[in-house]
């Protein structure tokens, strides 16, 4: 892993880094490391934590949804027998 040290870094910019890694509770180095990756294209453009377990999840279609509706239907009903 290599270093890379940054010069002349203008007021403004050092204070929106600083203010974005307190933001987001996570360190100078890192928070610059991320920002280059995502503007270099080589991650995730979201910090969405749901998104490093997305493919363990499916999706219904509304087919699917209308066929789930359809068999949970009778679940709806209340048999007053069941209750005396």
């Amino acid at each position: 892993m290599s270093s890379i040290t940054i010069h002349n870094l203008d007021g403004d910019l050092e204070m929106s880094l600083r203010r974005k890694a307190q933001e987001n509770h996570e360190s100078l180095n890192k928070t610059i490391q991320k920002l280059l990756r995502q503007s270099l294209g080589l991650s995730k453009k979201s910090d969405d934590c749901k998104d490093d377990f997305r493919d363990l999840f499916g999706k219904w279609s509304k087919k699917d949804l209308q066929d789930f509706e359809k068999a949970v239907k009778d679940f709806e009903q209340i048999d007053e027998q069941d209750w005396k």
